[in-house]
């Protein structure tokens, strides 16, 4: 997959208890919604000056898609979705809440 020329950034540690959101413009700590996701891959994409189609092209879904995530549809398929932040220099984190897991 084809990934956008996105500068080189400081990682910032965030001490978060959720997931958190590592964005090129800022991190955020889960507890978002979809539409807050939408608008946080719309203005990442802005930023960039990247326009929809390209970055629809780019990360290999469609643009119908891309504007129905950036409006926040709650049904968007979360593969393309992962696909789409990749693609824009983003990640998802997820932390177990504590004692979920068994630890060695």
């Amino acid at each position: 997959m084809a990934r956008l020329n996105i500068p080189e950034r400081e990682q910032l540690s965030l001490l978060c208890h959720g997931p958190c959101l590592y964005f090129p413009h800022g991190n955020i700590c889960m507890g978002l919604t979809t539409k807050e996701i939408g608008v946080l891959v719309r203005e990442s994409r802005k930023k960039m000056k990247v326009t929809q189609k390209d970055l629809a092209l780019t990360s290999g879904t469609g643009l119908r898609f891309l504007i129905e995530l950036e409006k926040g549809k709650e049904t968007c398929q979360i593969g393309k979705v992962l696909t789409v932040l990749q693609a824009l220099g983003m990640r998802i984190q997820l932390t177990a809440p504590a004692g979920s897991r068994e630890e060695n």
